[in-house]
């Protein structure tokens, strides 16, 4: 670590863990990220970064040295959490670790960039073209609405892409697809006792999520593939034959091949049980793309962050596949990585909690990369 980076990250350790306390205590559910998001522009009009802004899908962006027709490299990290919750979370801080619901996917690493762009406020001299985003709807039905915008307003700038939302040492290098649905059941149901026999919806989903479970999870080298029912609804009392009833479903892989597979079977199903008496009606409600971008360049990427990486932890990073914001660019294909930047447990539950002192790590990381970020080639370099 370099003396520069060492002194800044001592002098800022109380604004970090104050920065994530205050991050917590703001609610961001997807869709629900406007708290969230006026406080994060806030505290980088506070620090210097006047320019920071919030655009319609309530992504804060800040645009630095990005004035050029020189590629920018983004560095991002989402604003939501998976919890619906719109009243404040408990927060407890044990000395040893946070915990939050939502602490580590990605409260911690948004603290964290928002401190890495103080660091190159302050040192300007030392920064490349980096577009920083603090984007939306990452989670679940979020259906990655933020960084899908970012793509529209300044994708032909993009050059590659990292985002931090992972365990520290790890880096995600190939994304995985998804493709989720709402399904429903109608019928016509009644009441339970005098008019037992008659079609009750939640018995033809219970069918639908049985046969579901029968699909063989498709094997094929390298790749991984899975499905999940995660949510079921429906019906109206204990004694009345259920008129509707309905479920969240989705499979992923991260194959193009095996996703289409999967969509087949999974539409088989559906169709079996949609007749004249039980109306099946599937929705899509969710998409995130594979990659198309070509290995060479995510490898090329992912190499270059290994040695940040492995220089702080001293440890060989690991590479795994994930479903996060990078689907977008390795989608356009742009590369993209995903890497970590705290340690933590229990992500997606209430029992989340992230280690303090993984986070100067993490920063320390965060702002490494940001300043060997290279600028994209040009086509014309390319050639």
């Amino acid at each position: 670590m370099s003396h520069q980076i060492k002194q800044f990250i001592t002098q800022n350790q109380d604004l970090l863990l104050t920065t994530l306390k205050e991050l917590c205590e703001i609610p961001a559910p997807s869709h629900g990220e406007q708290k969230r998001a006026e406080y994060c522009r806030d505290w980088l009009w506070k620090h210097g970064a006047t320019t920071a802004y919030i655009d319609e899908a309530l992504n804060v962006v800040y645009e630095h040295y990005c004035e050029s027709e020189t590629p920018v490299t983004l560095f991002c990290a989402h604003t939501d959490t998976v919890f619906p919750d719109t009243q404040p979370m408990p927060y407890v801080d044990d000395g040893q670790k946070i915990h939050c619901p939502g602490v580590a996917d990605d409260t911690a690493s948004v603290a964290v960039l928002l401190l890495t762009v103080k660091y190159y406020l302050e040192h300007p001299h030392t920064a490349s073209a980096v577009l920083f985003v603090f984007n939306s709807c990452e989670e679940g039905l979020g259906n990655l609405k933020g960084i899908r915008h970012i793509f529209k307003t300044h994708g032909d700038r993009i050059g590659q892409a990292v985002s931090f939302d992972s365990e520290l040492g790890v880096i995600n290098d190939c994304c995985v697809g998804s493709h989720r649905y709402r399904v429903e059941v109608t019928t016509e149901g009644g009441h339970s006792f005098e008019e037992f026999g008659k079609t009750n919806a939640i018995a033809v989903l219970s069918n639908i999520v049985s046969d579901l479970y029968k699909i063989p999870v498709l094997q094929k080298d390298g790749i991984r593939t899975t499905y999940n029912v995660g949510t079921m609804e429906g019906g109206t009392s204990v004694n009345t034959i259920a008129q509707t009833a309905s479920m969240l479903c989705e499979y992923r892989s991260n194959d193009a091949d095996c996703m289409e597979q999967m969509r087949e079977s999974f539409f088989k199903v559906f169709d079996k049980w949609n007749s004249h008496d039980a109306a099946v009606t599937v929705t899509m409600v969710g998409e995130r793309p594979c990659s198309t971008t070509p290995r060479h360049k995510v490898i090329a990427l992912r190499d270059a962050a290994s040695a940040v990486i492995e220089k702080v932890t001293n440890r060989p990073v690991l590479f795994e596949s994930a479903s996060t914001d990078c689907n977008i660019p390795l989608s356009l294909g742009i590369p993209a990585i995903c890497v970590g930047v705290n340690h933590h447990h229990g992500i997606h539950t209430r029992e989340e909690w992230v280690e303090k002192a993984s986070l100067a790590k993490g920063l320390e990381i965060a702002i490494d990369l940001a300043r060997s970020a290279y600028n994209a080639p040009t086509d014309e370099e390319k050639a």
